[in-house]
């Protein structure tokens, strides 16, 4: 696949004399511990506090060898205790509506914001960071100027390591958000070329793809979705913020710190708070659980992969003539996947995998092991009588917990053609395990270790889906043979 990548758009600045804060982002400098905007900037503890915030005692900002920096405990700190308090004016939000808390003076900032599609809301964020980024005097300057200077993930990695990722739904994702970064720069410029200085919302700087990349990873890898206003259904909406020292804690799965925020309590002097879910000890890190995110997002948004990440899965593309073949490899005879039945074709207009606007993306892995759509759908089309699949509903047919509902022999030849088709995955990676984990012992790019280390969990998940399915094969076969 070729593959554009924002890496080629940085830019050499001559020394300026201007007053203005240059928003040039070096992506060719990206490394797993980057250094900050500025050399020595302001102590971000220090300012929260000058601000009105709270910060617990025993809190420091130090590097930490899994972690790299974060925020850690300087001595014991007891569970429940408060860590970090933030009042409503320190988080930096960009609302595009009344009431979700943001500037929204600046209405060529705002109309441009609105033409990024929602899935890319770091984007709108993005934008208000650039601008308190350009701005002489920001009053965030001391929380940006702690903000790192690169960010190590795929739209910034280097074209050969893009590749490297061997994983055809994640490069689709980079492709699509460095096409978008590359339009939108187009239109940016186009929006700002007339404008005077002082209705130019970066102070009549350039910005370009790689600059916009850079405030794009700085929000998606920082940012927090709190509540905001109260919507007329009696639900609040969703609001993302930049929450200056707490967006410091890293995440884990196994959390000791936790963010909590009042929503009835307006009159709080605290917006938002971090409180210690656990006892924490001195020198541990503190760490909030960022959600059960698939290794995908974590790289794509975080820049980092999570060994053995139990939320981590595979996407195929439901598609009946690979089933066939998958069913046919496993020894099923007379698969019929790419004809199936009127009755049956109506079970997978239920379960959306035909039909005019069908979602065929499906998975393997993660806390279902195989996706339910998948399963009924194996179940349903392995199946000849049509009597015996009604008697279940498509809940019971979509449960791996549900064992065979529609016998021995059926989920045996479902159970294999799914280990067939997994054999068929593994095969689309152009290396081996076993050569990516020999490629880690040499000396290797920051970027070409992710990469690595991003499909090693892909191929994991592959053969972790094998293991447990021919476990259970095995099962049901000496069961069967008892039987009979």
């Amino acid at each position: 696949m070729a593959t554009q990548n924002i890496y080629f758009l940085t830019k050499s600045t001559k020394p300026s004399l201007t007053h203005f804060r240059h928003l040039a982002c070096y992506a060719s400098a990206a490394s797993l511990y980057p250094q900050r905007l500025e050399p020595n900037p302001p102590d971000l503890i220090s300012w929260v506090k000058k601000e009105g915030g709270f910060v617990h005692p025993s809190v420091r900002i130090a590097e930490n060898g899994q972690f790299g920096l974060g925020l850690v405990a300087g001595d014991d700190i007891a569970s429940r205790s408060d860590l970090i308090g933030l009042p409503k004016h320190v988080p930096l939000r960009f609302g595009l509506s009344d009431g979700d808390g943001g500037d929204n003076g600046d209405s060529v900032l705002a109309n441009v914001a609105r033409q990024v599609p929602e899935e890319l809301w770091a984007m709108r964020l993005g934008l208000k960071l650039l601008q308190e980024r350009a701005k002489v005097g920001s009053f965030w300057w001391p929380y940006i100027s702690n903000l790192p200077e690169t960010y190590n993930v795929p739209i910034f990695f280097p074209g050969e390591d893009i590749k490297n990722l061997q994983y055809a739904p994640l490069l689709y994702q980079v492709n699509k958000r460095c096409r978008f970064l590359l339009d939108f720069e187009k239109e940016l410029k186009r929006v700002l070329r007339n404008l005077t200085s002082n209705d130019h919302p970066f102070g009549s700087q350039d910005v370009d793809a790689s600059s916009l990349g850079w405030a794009m990873s700085a929000v998606s890898s920082r940012a927090f979705r709190l509540y905001g206003k109260k919507l007329q259904d009696g639900t609040h909406s969703n609001v993302p913020m930049m929450l200056p020292l707490i967006d410091m804690c890293n995440h884990s799965f196994n959390p000791n710190a936790e963010i909590v925020q009042e929503q009835g309590n307006v009159n709080a002097k605290m917006l938002v708070k971090v409180v210690a879910g656990t006892d924490i000890k001195q020198n541990d890190p503190l760490v909030l659980n960022y959600g059960g995110l698939n290794n995908d997002l974590f790289l794509l948004d975080y820049g980092f992969v999570i060994p053995s990440n139990p939320y981590d899965c595979i996407e195929l593309k439901y598609d009946g003539a690979l089933l066939d073949a998958a069913s046919m490899a496993a020894g099923v005879s007379s698969p019929n996947f790419s004809t199936p039945a009127p009755w049956q074709k109506d079970v997978l207009l239920k379960l959306n995998l035909d039909g005019e606007s069908p979602l065929l993306k499906v998975s393997l892995g993660g806390p279902e092991l195989m996706e339910g759509r998948l399963l009924a759908a194996l179940r349903v089309l392995l199946e000849r009588d049509m009597e015996k699949v009604q008697d279940h509903d498509l809940d019971t047919l979509k449960s791996l917990s549900v064992e065979a509902p529609m016998g021995i022999p059926n989920e045996v030849a479902v159970l294999r053609t799914c280990i067939a088709l997994c054999v068929i995955a593994l095969e689309h990676f152009p290396t081996k395990l076993m050569e990516d984990e020999a490629l880690l012992k040499k000396d290797i790019s920051d970027t070409a270790e992710l990469a690595i280390q991003f499909r090693i969990q892909k191929k994991s998940i592959i053969i972790d889906v094998m293991r447990d399915l021919t476990r259970r094969v095995k099962l049901l076969s000496s069961q069967e043979s008892v039987a009979s």
